[in-house]
């Protein structure tokens, strides 16, 4: 090792002049940490110093829940989720008396209102409006000959309704009160074609509201159905059965001659969302008597009644349907599902009289 003068290692005279610019870093690099930190509240105690030290820890934003897959609502089965719902649904049916060839018209309108109690349960009531514009008469009319207007009996139910996975299952209960026009004693003079507007209102709903029509009868119902949902495709399958008590009109034995009468209806709907704002659908509908109704006439001179069987071809009927529906939303919350359906009968006596049937439904979903 090298000494100077004074007997000082060299290395050591060369370290005091660097000594204080090596403070002077230190000191100078501390302060530009500092102020590069972010400032933290002095909360005091060793947890004041971590949140001084750490900073503030962004929140991870919630994920957002998965979109549900869309659902094809059916035009005349019923909807497999409980809802609060208003909806107004229209059928213009054409036909042709089969015997005079002269042709008709009817246009039965249905309001239904609903409202969802729990996320499983809504009641509902609905009511359906009848016009018949009925053909001309002739020698073998087979259809009503006079026109006229009429309401059918209220509705009165309960929709309840479960989602499993892809699955969606409901329940239905509802009662008719007979109240519906036309009904009671023996058709009112004044007004001409109230019975008549009833009846093909049954024919020109494809048969799947019938109880609503038979204004004599108070009728209780229960039904399920059951929708598979997933990938833009619904396939739903619905089964109801009806029990008709009779409730008046023991004098029109012309309209309703049986105390008690029980009839059943199955559906099945297809739909697919070809945009999400545009589903096509498509429906197999069957009603069936399970009992034989019967119609009466009481002899004048006697007072005995004599009952006929309603004819095999009126104990069934069968028809298909097709047709677009879109979907808006309105607001946050408030959906509009309009759709137009057509429908063909494929048995008798829709096929006979050749049935064709145009329904405008427009419910919305609140």
């Amino acid at each position: 090792m090298t000494n100077d003068a004074r007997g000082v290692s060299k290395n050591r005279s060369l370290m005091i002049p660097l000594a204080p610019l090596a403070a002077s870093a230190i000191v100078l690099w501390s302060a530009v940490a500092a102020a590069q930190a972010p400032a933290a509240a002095d909360v005091g105690g060793p947890s004041g110093t971590v949140a001084a030290t750490a900073g503030p820890v962004a929140a991870t934003p919630p994920a957002a829940p998965p979109t549900p897959p869309p659902y094809s609502l059916p035009f005349q089965l019923r909807p497999v989720a409980p809802g609060t719902v208003l909806r107004l649904d229209t059928t213009y049916a054409s036909y042709s008396d089969p015997t005079t060839h002269h042709d008709g018209s009817t246009v039965a309108s249905m309001l239904l209102a609903s409202f969802k109690v729990t996320p499983n349960l809504a009641p509902l009531v609905r009511i359906g409006f009848i016009q018949n514009n009925a053909p001309s008469a002739g020698p073998m009319a087979a259809y009503p000959t006079v026109s006229g207007t009429a309401t059918s009996n209220p509705l009165v139910g309960l929709t309840y309704g479960r989602k499993v996975d892809a699955l969606r299952l409901a329940g239905f209960g509802a009662v008719t009160i007979p109240i519906g026009g036309g009904g009671g004693g023996p058709p009112d003079p004044t007004k001409p074609g109230v019975a008549g507007a009833e009846s093909q209102a049954i024919l020109a709903r494809s048969g799947m509201d019938n109880a609503m029509f038979a204004v004599n009868y108070f009728t209780a119902m229960v039904g399920g159905d059951a929708a598979y949902v997933a990938h833009k495709l619904t396939i739903q399958a619905e089964a109801t059965l009806f029990q008709l008590f009779r409730a008046r009109g023991d004098n029109n034995l012309k309209a309703s001659n049986d105390s008690t009468r029980t009839n059943s209806t199955f559906g099945l709907h297809v739909g697919y969302f070809l945009l999400p704002t545009l589903s096509v659908g498509t429906e197999l509908r069957y009603q069936r008597w399970l009992s034989t109704p019967t119609t009466g006439a009481k002899n004048a001179m006697t007072g005995a009644i004599a009952s006929t069987n309603f004819a095999d071809n009126k104990l069934d009927t069968m028809t298909v349907a097709i047709g677009p529906r879109l979907h808006f939303k309105v607001g946050k919350s408030i959906w509009i599902r309009p759709g137009l359906s057509y429908s063909r009968g494929l048995d008798r006596p829709l096929s006979d009289a050749s049935y064709n049937m145009f329904q405008f439904d427009v419910p919305v979903v609140f």
